[in-house]
């Protein structure tokens, strides 16, 4: 994919490399040829091939003087302008090629000119949609296929392969952040997070297995949650309910550690106790100093990956099933923890060339949750007896398993 220059400067992506007319010159040829293609997305669903060029009116033959032919009318656009002139100095434009108004069949000349605006309008968009996009590269292929067919323009050939390619490309990128094999049988999962926000997580957690102020996994956690609240701004918002379903029975002791110690202020004149009472309508802005804009920045993501993975951790943390089996918080951590280090198919664990599943070593694992290696076992089984794991094995200094298929979506995608 590339990136070329749309009617008034914006920058727009068309999945072309090379092979482009210079800006502000027309695109070459007009029809000849012959052809048959279809377009599902423009007016009139296609049209019939191109009549050889020795039927048309005004062709010549061989030593025949030129016979003139009359020029088509484009058809008018919206307010009586035609459709390839967009006003004065504008044409309709893709791919830095300038739309031939007489450019025939006509339905070509419209899918053209839309697609340019289309591609230009997908560059505006707030976020990236890789599957409208891979959609926008599949019309261009097909269009600028026939328009090299009826031009006999080799460079338009190439650009249209240059599209297929494209749209390759790009739904393979849409699957690999879904954490979806592009040519797998099974059912596709929604994943809640991309591989880059699975690799940000992991970083989260490194970070909190560093930095957190006090011992204790009830600390641990609420460190980990409060982080991913303030990890943009250094502020966040946090009600009653959202402390008292982290930490349950010890959310004021917890809480109140962690304002003692300085890692997290709250607002002037709010108690803890103000703090556990807050309602969503009303919630209380929360201070981590150590993440605040002027300190050394730990993150690199922006708002939107802050979000899910904040959105993310909660989903783990407030399983439903964690809840009635009544996980503490060293349980929930290592549910945190074996979601984010599990690859697209639930294997725990980084891919070793020569084993099937090495998993993960017990001592960072014990390290994350607050627990000593002996001691992770009793919480992994806990996590099998909620279908969190489907299995779990700690021989060898070793965490093996897999995530159990109804948590699959939480996998961070190693």
């Amino acid at each position: 994919m590339s990136a070329g220059t749309g009617d008034r400067g914006g920058l727009f992506v068309d999945g072309a490399d090379s092979g482009r007319t210079e800006k502000g010159k027309p695109g070459r040829g007009v029809v000849s040829g012959g052809g048959t293609a279809m377009f599902s997305d423009a007016p009139g669903g296609g049209w019939p091939s191109a009549a050889p060029a020795s039927g048309r009116p005004g062709a010549v033959g061989a030593g025949a003087a030129p016979v003139p032919r009359a020029r088509p009318t484009p058809r008018p656009r919206p307010g009586g302008v035609p459709a390839g002139h967009l006003g004065a100095g504008r044409w309709a434009k893709i791919a830095q090629r300038i739309v031939p108004d007489d450019l025939q069949p006509e339905v070509l000349r419209l899918e053209l000119t839309e697609l340019g605006d289309a591609f230009r309008a997908y560059q505006r968009r707030p976020e990236p949609d890789l599957a409208v996009l891979a959609e926008l590269h599949d019309r261009k292929a097909r269009a600028f296929a026939l328009w090299a067919d009826v031009t006999g323009d080799a460079s338009l050939r190439e650009e249209a392969e240059r599209a297929e390619a494209a749209a390759r490309t790009t739904r393979e990128m849409n699957a690999n952040r879904r954490g979806i094999e592009v040519d797998g049988d099974g059912p596709a999962i929604e994943r809640l997070l991309a591989r880059a926000q699975g690799v940000h997580a992991r970083g989260v957690l490194e970070y909190v297995r560093a930095h957190a102020p006090s011992p204790g996994p009830e600390a641990r956690l609420a460190v980990l949650m409060l982080t991913l609240r303030a990890a943009r701004a250094g502020t966040g918002n946090v009600t009653g309910q959202d402390l008292s379903g982290w930490l349950q029975g010890d959310t004021e002791r917890v809480l109140k550690e962690l304002v003692d110690v300085g890692w997290l202020r709250l607002p002037e004149a709010v108690t803890v106790a103000d703090a556990l009472d807050s309602r969503p309508e009303e919630p209380t802005q929360v201070t981590v100093p150590s993440l605040l804009p002027a300190e050394p920045r730990p993150f690199s993501f922006g708002k939107v990956t802050r979000a899910r993975l904040s959105g993310w951790a909660q989903r783990v943390v407030g399983d439903r099933k964690l809840r009635k089996k009544k996980a503490g918080a060293a349980t929930r951590l290592l549910a945190v923890y074996t979601a984010a280090h599990s690859r697209p198919d639930g294997l725990l664990g980084e891919r070793v060339e020569g084993a099937e599943d090495d998993g993960l070593g017990l001592d960072a694992v014990a390290s994350f949750c607050c627990l000593r290696p002996e001691d992770v076992t009793e919480h992994a089984e806990l996590l099998v007896a909620a279908d969190w794991l489907a299995e779990a094995d700690t021989s060898g200094g070793r965490l093996r398993g897999r995530l159990g298929e109804r948590v699959l979506a939480l996998s961070g995608l190693l």
